[in-house]
């Protein structure tokens, strides 16, 4: 049985552990298999304005922060690649497109290069391997390189946190699901804000809901545990085949 990886939910004693998300109420739950060699974590827009201190910013941003920084730390010492993206648009904003015409805050300057609103929050941890990626509209596939950036590394799955939830977190989890990206979603590594009379923790749970028909809905320490977990069942496999080209029996 090839042992690269293992189901976050489903069959065996380690995929067991890890359990299935809450978020999932009876819609097909998605069973992918975790390849920490074949990842992406795909970190949505960890900016000041969606962080801190600005009426956009998410109330559980803070808490999510320090999610997504222990996740990104587990990814990089499991081989898998760390993408940060950012929305901006050009300093004068020429790109906003019809976004200028109905986002008040974009129309002002709020995303444009070279803002305060604009830079990742100082709390964010970047390692010196990761990418980070600009991005001018909500996904994170749309007027960038990022599909070409995953296929050259040979990824296939994509592990998506950050912020807005519903909004560039959900349209960049769309994106990699039409382009055949398995998705794994984390449903308390993102965050939003409230919208329209709607509270954020109403949309949270609709967007989870919604997006088990898109790919994986998991908490961070699932997601975290069944790195581990594939990781250690590879130096396993490792060892067992050092052992067996040394002709020792395991």
């Amino acid at each position: 049985m090839d042992v690269r990886g293992l189901p976050v939910t489903g069959g065996g004693a380690g995929a067991a552990a890890v359990g299935s998300s809450p978020a999932d109420t009876g819609s097909p739950a998605a069973q992918f298999v975790v390849v920490p060699g074949r990842m992406a974590l795909l970190n949505i827009d960890m900016q000041n304005c969606f962080v801190e201190g600005y009426p956009m910013s998410a109330p559980d941003s803070l808490e999510v922060l320090c999610k997504i920084n222990r996740l990104a730390s587990v990814c990089r010492d499991a081989g898998i690649l760390v993408i940060h993206t950012a929305h901006v648009l050009r300093a004068d904003g020429s790109n906003a497109g019809v976004m200028r015409e109905f986002i008040p805050a974009i129309r002002g300057g709020m995303i444009n290069r070279g803002s305060h609103a604009t830079a990742l929050h100082r709390d964010l941890v970047i390692g010196p391997r990761d990418i980070i990626l600009e991005k001018p509209r909500f996904g994170a596939f749309e007027g960038t390189d990022l599909d070409l950036i995953l296929r050259a590394h040979d990824i296939d799955s994509v592990i998506v946190s950050g912020i807005a939830t519903n909004i560039c977190c959900e349209t960049t989890a769309r994106e990699a699901a039409m382009r055949d990206f398995r998705l794994f979603f984390l449903s308390d590594a993102t965050a939003t804000f409230d919208l329209a009379g709607i509270s954020h923790e109403q949309i949270q749970k609709t967007v989870c809901a919604t997006l088990t028909l898109f790919g994986q809905v998991l908490t961070a320490d699932r997601m975290l545990d069944a790195i581990t977990l594939a990781v250690t069942r590879d130096g396993t496999r490792s060892a067992a085949n050092r052992l067996f080209t040394k002709g020792e029996n395991v």
